[in-house]
């Protein structure tokens, strides 16, 4: 099949120099990727700025923000059967970054947010009825209440589920796969590689094929 995967986070410029991000380290969404190869999937991984190398046998589309990250995954998901969302996409990125580097002043500086694209949602939206789409929920509280809102709204097939207390930016964590038929599924605590085998097995076996 051709799995689609987005991971690691996106950065939005305030100036030359500047920029706002998240702590994602793209882990796990390499992983999904790695463990998707070495099944023998064709697989797409749009890439945020990640310390991480790149996998080999794997379609690697490196972008930086938001809006790349939004119109390399909306233009590749057509294509694809299974799409894993697990990059940590800014909500917000800055209605006007300045092209030179913002100089030291006295007093306070007002910077003005703009929303993004939710691709997410945009996905859902967009998918075919032979298509799984994964999201993933990094919440600080009211974990399975949050993430199962998301799965109804964004028209999900699964939502993954974790604190961000439980491992996000680090090499292990704790998750609850949730399915659109209510099926609640807790992997963890264990390496995200472990998570990103027995995250396929699920997506896999239920996929509309």
């Amino acid at each position: 099949m051709r799995i689609l995967v987005s991971a690691g986070p996106t950065r939005e410029r305030i100036d030359a120099v500047r920029f706002i991000t998240n702590g994602s380290s793209g882990r796990m969404g390499y992983a999904i990727a790695i463990a998707a190869k070495h099944r023998g999937h064709d697989v797409v991984l749009v890439s945020g700025p990640v310390h991480i190398p790149a996998p080999q046998g794997v379609t690697l589309v490196n972008i930086n923000s938001a809006k790349e990250m939004a119109d390399a995954v909306l233009s590749a998901a057509p294509a694809a059967d299974i799409v894993i969302m697990s990059a940590a996409v800014a909500d917000y990125t800055i209605a006007n970054p300045e092209k030179s580097k913002i100089k030291k002043r006295d007093g306070s500086l007002v910077l003005e947010l703009v929303r993004t694209t939710d691709i997410l949602a945009e996905l859902g939206r967009r998918k075919k009825i032979s298509q799984t789409l994964v999201g993933f929920a990094a919440e600080t509280d009211d974990l399975l209440e949050n993430a199962k809102s998301k799965l109804r709204r964004k028209n999900l097939d699964f939502v993954v589920a974790n604190l961000v207390s439980d491992g996000f930016g680090g090499e292990t964590d704790k998750v609850v796969v949730i399915s659109s038929n209510g099926d609640e599924t807790p992997i963890g605590p264990a390496r995200k590689e472990e998570i990103a085998d027995l995250l396929l097995d699920l997506v896999i076996s239920s996929h509309k094929a």
